[in-house]
C-alpha cells in the first residue's frame, strides 16, 4: 500500500497540532512536515516533495492562496487541499481558481479531511459539502448575472430610456412628462425591461445601470 505523504500548513500550532493528531490514525498518510505560512508551505515543498499540502488560506507572509498557485505553477503533481474556516463563494472560488483540487472547511468532520487526502491522491477533486453549495450558488449567481448582461441589448430603445431615468431617480409621472408618455406606458415599460433583466427591485437596478454605465456615480 502507497504511502500518502501530507504537508500541514496552517499559522496556527494547536491547529497543525490537531491534524497531525487525527491523521496518525489513518493508516495510509505520513505527515512530513509543516509550515507556518505560505513562504515556509513552498520550501518545504521543495524540501519534501509532499503528495499532498494542506494549506490554510489565511496567513502572514505570504497567503494560501498565493502559496497554492506557486506550488501548483513548480510542482504540478503535488495536490493542494484548501483549508479554511469560512465556506463561503469569495474564498472558495479563488482557491478552486489558484489551483486547489479541494476545499475542506475546518468545521468539518475529520472523515472529511481524510476523504478529501484520499480523493486528491488519486487525482479527483473534494469539496465540503457547505463549500459544494456555496460554489453552485456563486455559479448561479454569475448565470443569472450573466444572462441580464446579455439582456440588455434585448431592451427597445424606450426601454433603455425609461430604465436610465428611473435609475436617476425619476418617478413615473416625471419620466411620463419628460418624453411625453402616459403614465401607463412608462409603467409598462418598466416592468417590461426588469422582466426581461430579471431585476427585482430599485437597488437591484441603480447598480445595474452603474455597472452597464447608463448612469454614473
Amino acid at each position: 500500500m502507497k504511502r500518502i505523504a501530507v504537508l500541514i500548513v496552517d499559522d496556527h500550532t494547536l491547529i497543525r497540532d490537531g491534524i497531525q493528531a487525527l491523521l496518525a490514525l489513518v493508516a495510509d498518510v505520513d505527515v512530513v512536515g509543516e509550515a507556518a505560512n505560505g513562504r515556509e508551505a513552498l520550501a518545504k515543498v521543495r524540501e519534501l516533495l509532499p503528495d499532498v499540502v494542506l494549506m490554510d488560506l489565511a496567513m502572514p507572509v505570504m497567503s494560501g492562496f498565493e502559496a497554492i498557485r506557486r506550488i501548483r505553477r513548480e510542482f504540478p503533481a503535488t495536490k493542494v487541499i484548501a483549508l479554511s474556516q469560512y465556506n463561503d463563494s469569495e474564498y472558495v472560488m479563488p482557491a478552486i481558481e489558484a489551483g486547489a483540487c479541494g476545499f475542506v472547511t475546518k468545521m468539518a468532520a475529520f472523515s472529511e479531511l481524510a476523504a478529501a487526502i484520499h480523493e486528491a491522491q488519486r487525482g479527483d477533486a473534494y469539496l465540503s459539502p457547505s463549500a459544494a453549495t456555496a460554489l453552485v450558488e456563486r455559479c448561479r449567481e454569475k448565470s443569472l448575472s450573466d444572462e441580464s448582461e446579455d439582456s440588455y441589448g434585448r431592451l427597445t430603445d424606450r426601454e433603455r430610456e425609461v430604465l436610465k431615468l428611473v435609475a436617476e431617480g425619476h418617478t413615473v409621472r416625471e419620466i411620463a412628462d419628460m418624453l411625453v408618455l402616459s403614465t401607463k406606458t412608462v409603467d409598462w415599460c418598466k416592468t417590461s425591461f426588469m422582466r426581461k433583466l430579471a431585476i427585482h427591485n430599485k437597488t437591484e437596478l441603480i447598480k445595474y445601470a452603474i455597472r452597464k454605465r447608463v448612469i454614473s456615480l
